[in-house]
């Protein structure tokens, strides 16, 4: 579980990390590569790494996916999670929270200790670390204080698209004046990048400002960090375990494992997965949580023969995948989001398995290169057709298919990704080898 004490040290900490970010036990991509950046940063010479989240009360409230709380991976010692608390009672109806993490984030900068701060989301992480700095320089006080910002493609599509879209172009602008006041401002892919770029053109163009020259200059793309070894060598008897608890069998079922919202497709997955032949002698299942749930029980009905796992754990996830005949994650653009990376896809792939079948959207052709059936996007026949194909692969081209993927994901792995992100941001190079310095694409 979570290490809520403080960690105690011979001394003061000499290198601190800090992730401000929607952490355990949200179901999101980028708790994962939290968690996976903090475990890298203590073998790269950060004695002190916290990740500084929300109250899970908040997060309850909130309506999120979670995963079950008494069943979270434990972080490793050095890794403390913090959850400040809300400031103000009843009569500050918003902002408490984002108050509790400026504050909190306002006196792990002023304590002394080199600090690298990272958030995950800018809306309102960023917020929070900008708001924080901001009060450290107004009081007068030193701060040795080193930022990067990620932007992820909601903070795009749900937040800047919809400000331009209602004319709350003050709005958009906030964003992005929050952003670029970073030290290093990332995107978690390409096509990322470009919706960024995309937005800032538009905002100067409707507000005179200049945003769109220093994002084309300054924006660099760091994709999701995974722990690659979670996924590989998994033991065959393991897979085979988790299997029987569940009623299924290696190679007897579709798997679908990934938030359950309207833009990841799982209503087209079950229609094409009537319409196939797999319907005859595959199961279904539909791995996961989130807001499109139970419609998709709904279209879904009391069918046997598909089954809804919304307990899966971060170390059954792994086994599910390697079990599975196939893996489908049919993503299709929606106005409030846009598959940007693909993180599912990527840890699929190290997990070797049945065949990965995908679309073309947003920022998944970064995830997957040339290692899955693509299908067009919102095309149930397509996607009926691809289950059948990827079922009637031998065992041969299975195999091949699956350490192509492997080979192709393992440049997300998160040694790799922690190393490219950090370059050149540390004053004492010792704590990173020399060969980890890279450029970041």
């Amino acid at each position: 579980m979570e290490q809520h004490p403080d960690v105690e040290y011979d001394g003061r900490p000499q290198r601190r990390l800090v992730i401000v970010v929607r952490a355990d036990p949200v179901i999101c991509g980028h708790a994962t590569e939290a968690r996976g950046l903090a475990e890298v940063a203590l073998t790269r010479g950060f004695d002190d790494v916290r990740i500084v989240t929300w109250p899970i009360e908040a997060l309850q409230a909130a309506g999120l996916p979670l995963k079950p709380l008494d069943e979270l991976l434990p972080y490793s010692e050095g890794i403390t999670v913090e959850r400040p608390a809300p400031v103000g009672d009843y009569r500050v109806p918003t902002g408490r929270h984002l108050l509790g993490l400026a504050g909190r984030l306002f006196e792990l900068f002023t304590d002394g200790v080199p600090t690298v701060c990272m958030s995950m989301y800018l809306t309102p992480h960023a917020n929070a670390v900008v708001e924080a700095l901001r009060s450290v320089r107004a009081s007068g006080l030193d701060a040795d204080v080193t930022t990067i910002a990620e932007a992820v493609g909601s903070d795009i599509t749900n937040v800047v698209r919809s400000c331009i879209a209602d004319g709350a172009l003050g709005a958009a602008a906030s964003l992005f004046t929050t952003y670029l006041a970073h030290d290093r401002c990332v995107a978690v892919s390409a096509y990322t990048r470009d919706l960024i770029l995309e937005s800032a053109v538009q905002v100067d163009l409707a507000c005179g400002t200049r945003f769109a020259d220093e994002v084309a200059a300054r924006v660099q793309i760091s994709y999701p960090a995974i722990d690659a070894a979670a996924y590989t060598n998994l033991d065959p008897s393991a897979v085979d375990d988790a299997l029987a608890a569940r009623g299924l069998t290696r190679d007897g079922y579709v798997l679908f494992l990934s938030r359950v919202a309207a833009a990841k497709g799982a209503d087209d997955l079950i229609a094409a997965y009537r319409a196939s032949r797999a319907s005859q002698t595959h199961r279904l299942v539909i791995a996961g949580n989130g807001p499109a749930h139970a419609e998709t029980r709904a279209i879904a009905g009391d069918d046997p023969n598909i089954l809804f796992l919304t307990d899966v754990t971060d170390e059954e996830k792994p086994l599910l995948m390697n079990g599975c005949a196939a893996y489908a994650l049919p993503s299709k653009p929606r106005p409030e989001f846009v598959e940007t990376f693909g993180i599912a896809l990527a840890e699929k792939m190290l997990a070797g398995g049945g065949p990965v079948i995908t679309t073309r959207t947003g920022g998944i052709p970064e995830a997957v290169g040339d290692t899955a059936i693509e299908v067009p996007h919102s095309d149930p026949a397509a996607l009926a057709a691809a289950i059948d194909r990827a079922l009637a692969m031998g065992p041969d081209e299975r195999a091949a298919a699956a350490e192509r993927a492997r080979d192709y994901a393992m440049r997300f792995d998160r040694a790799a990704v922690f190393d490219n992100l950090f370059t050149g941001l540390l004053d004492d190079p010792a704590g990173l080898p020399v060969d980890a310095h890279v450029t970041i694409s």
